[in-house]
């Protein structure tokens, strides 16, 4: 029940002249758990992922192929029904979000042997580099914060903590060279993730029309 009321209420319109370079929900997104066994509901509907995190957080992961490993900017719709408060993304344990989007980097002579990997391994190579942007936290607008959970995390802020709905599009390799000062490597995967255990808050959200270009 709870499904068919989330697809009636976060249909979103379609992206004006969408691309062929949209990457869908359609099933090969895989979840990530983090160190507590707490997880997300998902609900991969092609254009289209909802997301309800109810005390909850874990990562949804998908491998970049081939076609979008050259990437160096992106863009999607967002929505925020219910969100958590705002927190200071920058302590660990205290830093609940609405959304975050992940685009995670290799080094091009690390990508084909890794990957294929799950998050928490590509993540672990000492090459690894993810540009976040996030829907939450108690920032300026525009922030790029070190994550206190890895150097090899950046996080950058485009809204705040409110409900709405937007679309964004980002520079992926401008972003990349504020927050890391190198240019990128290879984009070899994605994640969107909703994070709500440390405030026992709720978050009822939607992700659409994902282009990679």
């Amino acid at each position: 029940m709870r499904n068919l009321a989330f697809a009636a209420v976060f249909a979103f319109q379609p992206a004006v002249a969408l691309a062929s370079e949209a990457v869908t929900f359609d099933g090969s997104w895989k979840e990530q758990g983090f160190l507590r066994l707490f997880s997300n509901d998902y609900i991969q509907r092609g254009r289209q992922l909802d997301v309800i995190s109810d005390g909850t957080v874990s990562l949804l992961w998908r491998p970049v192929g081939q076609s979008h490993r050259s990437a160096e900017t992106a863009s999607w719709a967002w929505r925020v029904r219910e969100g958590v408060s705002a927190t200071d993304l920058t302590i660990k344990g205290g830093d609940d979000r609405n959304l975050s989007v992940y685009f995670v980097f290799l080094d091009p002579d690390r990508a084909d042997a890794l990957a294929n990997g799950s998050a928490r391994r590509i993540l672990r190579e000492e090459s690894a580099r993810a540009l976040i942007y996030v829907w939450g936290g108690a920032h300026e607008l525009g922030s790029i914060l070190p994550s206190p959970y890895s150097p090899r995390l950046r996080t950058k802020v485009l809204r705040t903590s409110d409900a709405g709905e937007h679309w964004e599009s980002v520079d992926l390799a401008r972003d990349f060279r504020t927050a890391f000062g190198e240019n990128p490597g290879t984009l070899v995967g994605l994640a969107i993730s909703a994070d709500s255990d440390d405030t026992d808050g709720r978050i009822v959200a939607s992700v659409a029309d994902l282009v990679l270009e």
